[in-house]
């Protein structure tokens, strides 16, 4: 046995580098906060010290290093899920907000995706008190959550999105994203999840940010940090949180494409697409979410 994934996690001295506030704040090295938030994922970290590392990295602000490395321990920490048949590479929607005023559209979206027979995976949270969230309306269309992969797969052999509450896709990264309701505010944890990759092959995956600092975060981890091999990812402003156009204005979008920056939707251009994006969008579209030979 590996006791080293059961022995109590000493985090004092990430602690004190990480909770010296804003200014005084240092970052950890790639490593040191994969090996940190792998420990929080086996539950070896004290709940004194996991609260402190929360609010720390809250206030601080997660570097590119961080985001990098907390992903690969999360990417450690459930298993992949099996490539999909067909000549689409899965798009993967995280949905962790719904939506307050606005329409949520990330069903729509998603069905739209799927009539084209591309595996779409909506990946979230089921319920979200004030909100309206993605599960509830697809709920109400008939689309209940998927129980296992055999699910999934046959979903998307017919065709149908598929919503994989993140309970199920990932235990433990659910339970970090649970300490909401104890500390009142969001962790790093929320982060992760709009930009996991769970599949075993490449994926196109559809990202938002809501703050401008996690624009420049994201990317430069897309540009950089990420693992080419993982697949594509289209960054854009969230709409209420969610990954999915506004339908009053539009906002920028850019492909990431092997650390690549292409910019497919300038920001604000007109509703429905102005000509140059027509012109450019489908095609963009279906060179970054298909690959032959998989």
């Amino acid at each position: 046995m590996d006791t080293s994934k059961t022995e109590p996690f000493a985090a004092a001295a990430f602690i004190k580098e990480i909770g010296r506030g804003v200014k005084g704040a240092r970052s950890m090295s790639r490593a040191d906060a994969a090996l940190l938030y792998e420990a929080m994922l086996d539950g070896r970290v004290s709940d004194l010290e996991l609260g402190a590392i929360l609010l720390a990295m809250r206030i601080k602000g997660e570097s590119v290093d961080e985001i990098a490395g907390f992903m690969d321990a999360a990417e450690r920490a459930f298993a992949p899920l099996p490539s999909p048949p067909g000549d689409y590479a899965p798009v993967l929607i995280p949905s962790y907000n719904g939506a307050r005023k606005l329409a949520n559209l990330t069903p729509l979206l998603a069905m739209l995706l799927a009539r084209q027979g591309v595996p779409v995976l909506v990946h979230g949270v089921e319920h979200d008190p004030g909100r309206v969230t993605t599960a509830e309306i697809f709920a109400e269309l008939g689309i209940a959550p998927t129980g296992s992969t055999a699910d999934m797969l046959d979903a998307f052999a017919q065709h149908k999105p598929c919503f994989m509450p993140i309970e199920l896709l990932a235990p433990k990264l659910a339970q970090q994203l649970a300490l909401r309701r104890i500390l009142g505010v969001r962790n790093s944890t929320h982060t992760l999840v709009k930009i996991l990759q769970p599949f075993e092959c490449p994926a196109l995956r559809l990202v938002s940010y809501t703050h401008p600092e996690y624009l420049a975060m994201l990317t430069d981890y897309f540009g950089g940090a990420a693992p080419a091999a993982r697949g594509d990812a289209f960054l854009m402003r969230g709409t209420e949180g969610e990954t999915v156009a506004n339908a009053n204005r539009a906002q920028e979008i850019n492909w990431f494409h092997a650390g690549s920056k292409t910019l497919l939707v300038e920001r604000d251009a007109r509703w429905p697409a102005s000509s140059r994006c027509r012109r450019r969008s489908p095609r963009k579209w279906r060179i970054a979410y298909r690959w032959h030979g998989r």
